[in-house]
């Protein structure tokens, strides 16, 4: 006896005349209406470059020129675009080229991660020219002359780039942001070339040193070795914790007294006279008598006469050759103050 074919146990629609629908969506952020994949983040904060004494060896390095400017992340988004110091402040206002040339790039929604530079007349990144084009620390100019020389891109068109690795980063960045552009936005190019190689040729031009950068890796934030910088002259901050008086020098200021960091305590680490202009100067003058001390910060046994102290507010960039066998800064020079919105830090002791 044929048996009587089986009957499903539930039917492929309950309603053969209810139209097929697909499973529901999960809700979107209507601030990103175009969105269908990874939530844009507000902020990243950035990997840091370790400092080595020499350039790393190996095939999975990819080196690049040392900016030195301010780092920033600049932020294309559905409402516009946003420019976010290191220590997250927005300073879209004060780079208004950069943020209009941000607009004009091809993408919808992108995170790229670079520094914002002024060229000398030789094409090398000057810090100082910078910090003059802003109006100095704590100031509120905006520059025009800024450039954004993006090495990174953390998100692309709906997608986070930060658990892909970093050629593949790279080969996005480059398609967005052409090589050899003169616009207020251009790519930080990698050089094919050997590490020692690319140092030496650094130092030759003036230039303040090379980054390494291991191919592989993903972008995590923080100092942790992916990312490693050599310079050919060190440049830190210090603290100053105070100022020799000084009757001929600009602004009266004949050198400032300098601190670093060591566990909970500042140490005087010595002082720097020159790399000062006049104008800068008298404002730094008219900055540190607004906070002055009655006491140092430090233990000072320098000997030195007419000495101010003062309260250690302020955080100067200092270049210096190396350091003396006593703890002391070897040939330092002055280039301007960092600002806190860059989250400045004094340079710590090991």
């Amino acid at each position: 006896m044929t048996k009587p074919p089986r009957k499903p146990a539930q039917p492929l629609l309950d309603d053969a005349e209810a139209p097929l629908r697909s499973r529901p969506r999960k809700k979107r952020d209507p601030a990103q209406p175009q969105l269908t994949l990874d939530p844009m983040p507000a902020r990243i904060d950035p990997c840091l470059a370790l400092l080595k004494p020499r350039p790393p060896k190996g095939r999975q390095w990819a080196f690049e020129v040392k900016w030195d400017g301010y780092r920033l992340a600049v932020h294309i988004e559905p409402s516009g675009v946003r420019i976010l110091t290191r220590g997250g402040h927005d300073w879209t206002a004060r780079f208004p080229t950069i943020a209009a040339e941000a607009k004009r790039l091809p993408v919808s929604t992108a995170i790229l991660d670079g520094e914002a530079v002024v060229f000398d007349e030789q094409g090398r990144s000057d810090f100082g020219r910078l910090q003059q084009s802003l109006g100095g620390r704590g100031g509120l100019r905006t520059s025009w002359e800024a450039v954004f020389m993006a090495f990174d891109l953390l998100y692309f068109d709906g997608r986070d780039l930060t658990e892909t690795e970093l050629t593949a980063r790279r080969h996005l960045l480059e398609g967005l942001v052409p090589a050899g552009g003169e616009d207020a936005i251009r790519l930080s190019e990698e050089i094919e070339a050997d590490g020692d190689v690319l140092l030496r040729i650094a130092c030759e031009h003036g230039l303040e040193g090379i980054v390494a950068k291991d191919r592989h890796s993903t972008y995590r934030s923080g100092r942790l070795g992916e990312w490693v910088k050599v310079k050919c002259i060190q440049s830190d901050g210090f603290a100053i914790v105070g100022y020799q008086m000084s009757g001929v020098a600009f602004g009266n200021v004949g050198a400032l007294l300098l601190a670093a960091r060591r566990g909970d305590e500042l140490v005087y680490v010595g002082s720097v006279g020159t790399g000062f202009k006049a104008d800068e100067a008298m404002k730094l003058r008219a900055t540190m008598d607004k906070i002055k001390a009655t006491k140092p910060a430090v233990k000072y046994f320098g000997g030195r006469k007419n000495l101010i102290w003062i309260k250690p507010k302020l955080v100067a960039e200092i270049e210096y050759r190396s350091w003396t066998h006593d703890g002391k800064l070897r040939h330092p020079s002055y280039k301007g103050l960092r600002d806190a919105a860059d989250n400045a830090a004094v340079y710590k002791l090991e």
